[in-house]
């Protein structure tokens, strides 16, 4: 099992310069890897937020182990060659720790329908599923053409390929028991299920599903696969943590992502956050099995 720390990129977060003092917390704690939230704000969450690329860019430039990526990208309203480009110099700017998180994206109207992006979730599924292909293509660093309903390449010839070979992992991000996302995810690198509210042992047992579900639909396939599971841990209490996270790495979790909400103290995404509490829980370090 593996830890990371989940950062929203808004509210005081929106700063990509305590994003980077938070991320040299985290990583000298020996956290394993940080990542950050994808959103672009509107009238929905009316918070300051920080572009995630450039952010990350900077937490390359001040780190050297921790992996780090986006938690997800909703692919669907990026044009998939720019983000080839970006993830290919991200890569090499961190020396291949890089893990591209995707997934369609939220239903909130200020970040889709506010700005003239696709609304609908199966057009959405297309368009992540070429977008996929295309950047698969593209960091082969070999000639690539593609025609789709969504999307062209003629001929493209992207240099360097990707630091990490073969690629840069792909992690898929989806609701259970929405099948369509796990089926996808079953295709790449790793899976970031979630979940509706549920208390502990209904949540627990959704996780059991979904992760059966992925080992069937990748039928035995023997190459490296992540599953990556959030929730809520306390620092100063070992045994208590162990206690949380022992469950989900007996289900299959690879990875288990601390989330540095300001929700986790009850706290709206609105309200004052408690940024002094939020810090201490990165510094007090990831919880040991």
């Amino acid at each position: 099992m593996r830890y990371a720390i989940d950062l929203p990129n808004m509210g005081p977060f929106g700063d990509p310069r305590l994003l980077v003092d938070l991320a040299r917390d985290a990583e000298q704690a020996g956290w394993d890897g940080l990542f950050v939230w994808d959103h672009l704000g509107g009238r929905e969450w009316n918070l300051p937020m920080v572009d995630p690329w450039i952010a990350l860019a900077a937490i390359a430039a001040h780190t050297s182990r921790i992996r780090l990526g986006t938690m997800v990208t909703p692919l669907p309203r990026r044009r998939p060659w720019k983000v080839a480009r970006e993830t290919v110099t991200l890569d090499h700017l961190s020396g291949g720790r890089l893990i591209l998180g995707v997934g369609l994206g939220s239903g909130r109207a200020s970040e889709w329908a506010d700005l003239g992006e696709e609304t609908d979730f199966k057009r959405r599924g297309a368009m992540l599923d070429e977008a996929l292909a295309i950047l698969a293509g593209l960091w082969s660093a070999q000639p690539f053409s593609f025609r789709g309903e969504h999307y062209t390449v003629e001929r493209a010839h992207f240099l360097p390929g990707p630091f990490q070979q073969p690629r840069i992992p792909i992690w898929v991000a989806g609701y259970w028991p929405n099948k369509a996302p796990f089926r996808r995810g079953a295709r790449w690198d790793g899976m970031f299920p979630l979940f509706p509210d549920a208390e502990a042992d209904a949540l627990l047992e959704m996780f059991r599903e979904a992760v059966a579900f992925l080992r069937a639909q990748r039928g035995g396939n023997p190459a490296p696969f992540d599953i990556l599971h959030r929730g809520v841990t306390p620092g100063d209490d070992p045994a208590r943590a162990a206690e949380l996270v022992a469950p989900y790495a007996a289900a299959g979790a690879t990875w288990w992502a601390e989330a540095i909400h300001p929700q986790r103290f009850g706290v709206g995404w609105e309200g004052a956050w408690p940024l002094d509490a939020l810090r201490e829980r990165i510094r007090q370090g990831p919880p040991r099995l």
